[in-house]
């Protein structure tokens, strides 16, 4: 297992190591990989070498907590000086200032080496486009990592970098976490601040990343998490600080445990139950009161497919050369003239009621809940191809379907791995706590790694 952000950081600012090593390091780790892997778009070296040098001479960050750790972000995160190409063509320009992550992430120590792939706006679970391809899994070049976030999945599972920067619409960081065997958390809408822009997807998106362990995730978050008063949604961070929760076991918490998909209809792969089952008896075996439910979900679709469509739309209108945008995307634009303002208002308020129910009807009595990432196990490559938008997404549903409702209320939803399917590719499990409640979704994930519950994977 490579080394983790937490120990590059603490090694950096010790002077065990320096910056300049550990970008090396990465930049070695990348030459050699990547070609195989196709996770990467961009590799900054000569940018990320200099970085490394003003770090370890004294400059900004040096003594953060990401001092001279390499991170890799996906292609929607403006970097000054790198085209923010949201997996295609439509914009040519060079950013001119960072995004507001990215500007945290630098602030504590963290240099940018690379950006990662991702499908054109994110609008499909399978990281493959027309300009950038396919995007493999390390665990097995015939799958895909799955989400629209796959190459910084990749990057990270690959050993490339210790902290992969995505975003989750619809469940692209989680997914691609599940499918790569990594930890990956959809944070509590308004966390994270998505600025430069107010809003994305009208609520649908949040900002995260991708790690190999718990104590990097919440170091990460610690880094990002904030909300502005531009922002159109803000949640506060609690006071205990997430690596602090990640480290400390939580108390005996009650956890409701389920493998009824969320979309009516869908059957749960026998592996994929198998998978949450193992981890449902971890939890038992450490303390914690599970019990098996039955929930009767309440039913996203139309919030999702609102602030799905409208959100396409506007960003389509946002890039610099929309007629170069893939047709699938074009496509997926002008159908979406029917999610008016009107329409997305309604939406965020039926989004809002859904939100009440999970906590009401699901969570119910429960402090978390647990159920697969996915219902079904990771598929090959290509799964897309030759399809209109519509079919598309008919043929994407049944992947997202276990994680797209958490992107309707604003739950936040942690991935972690729970074993492997027959292919020898990672199967994830997903905790939920109610809103705000990232700490003890940390916590949990946190006690779940020390106990071994993952460690075939890590060996892996």
């Amino acid at each position: 297992m490579e080394r983790t952000a937490v120990a590059i950081a603490a090694d950096v600012r010790a002077g065990r190591s320096s910056a300049r090593a550990e970008i090396e390091a990465a930049l070695a780790r990348i030459e050699a990989a990547d070609p195989a892997l196709n996770a990467l778009t961009l590799v900054r070296g000569t940018e990320a070498l200099a970085e490394a040098d003003a770090l370890d001479a004294g400059g900004p960050g040096h003594d953060g907590p990401l001092a001279g750790v390499p991170i890799a972000v996906k292609e929607e995160y403006a970097v000054t000086g790198t085209v923010t190409t949201l997996g295609g063509r439509g914009n040519s320009n060079p950013a001119s200032a960072d995004s507001e992550v990215i500007r945290r992430l630098r602030a504590a120590g963290g240099i940018i080496v690379a950006k990662a792939t991702m499908p054109e706006f994110g609008q499909f679970p399978f990281t493959e486009s027309q300009r950038y391809g396919i995007t493999r899994n390390p665990w097995g070049l015939d799958f895909g990592p799955a989400g629209s976030s796959g190459g910084s999945a990749v990057a990270v599972a690959a050993g490339l970098v210790p902290i992969g920067m995505g975003a989750d619409g619809g469940g692209s960081i989680r997914l691609p976490a599940s499918c790569t065997g990594l930890v990956g958390l959809k944070p509590t809408r308004g966390l994270v601040s998505p600025a430069p822009l107010r809003q994305h997807w009208f609520g649908l998106v949040v900002l995260g990343g991708l790690t190999r362990t718990v104590g990097d995730q919440a170091l990460m978050l610690d880094v990002i998490a904030g909300s502005l008063p531009t922002d159109r949604w803000r949640c506060e961070p609690p006071v205990q600080s997430y690596a602090a929760a990640a480290a400390s076991d939580p108390p005996r918490l009650r956890v409701a445990w389920t493998t009824k998909p969320v979309m009516a209809g869908l059957r749960t792969d026998p592996q994929v139950a198998a998978a949450t089952e193992r981890i449902v008896r971890v939890l038992a075996g450490l303390g914690h009161r599970v019990g098996h439910v039955w929930p009767s979900w309440p039913v996203p679709t139309a919030p999702f497919l609102t602030q799905f469509y409208a959100g396409m739309r506007e960003e389509a209108g946002q890039v610099e050369h929309p007629e170069l945008l893939e047709p699938r995307t074009r496509q997926t634009a002008r159908l979406a003239a029917w999610a008016s303002p009107r329409v997305v208002e309604h939406s965020l308020r039926r989004g809002e009621k859904i939100a009440a129910a999970l906590d009401e009807n699901v969570l119910g009595a429960a402090d978390v809940m647990l159920l697969p990432a996915m219902p079904r196990t990771t598929p090959r490559v290509g799964l897309l191809d030759g399809l209109d938008t519509v079919r598309a997404q008919l043929v994407s549903t049944p992947y997202v379907s276990n994680a797209a409702i958490f992107n309707v209320s604003g739950h936040p939803a942690l991935v972690v791995p729970a074993g492997l399917d027959d292919h020898g590719i990672p199967i994830g499990v997903q905790l939920v706590a109610r809103r705000g409640r990232d700490d003890l979704l940390l916590a949990v994930a946190g006690e779940l790694e020390r106990a071994g519950a993952w460690a075939a994977l890590d060996a892996g």
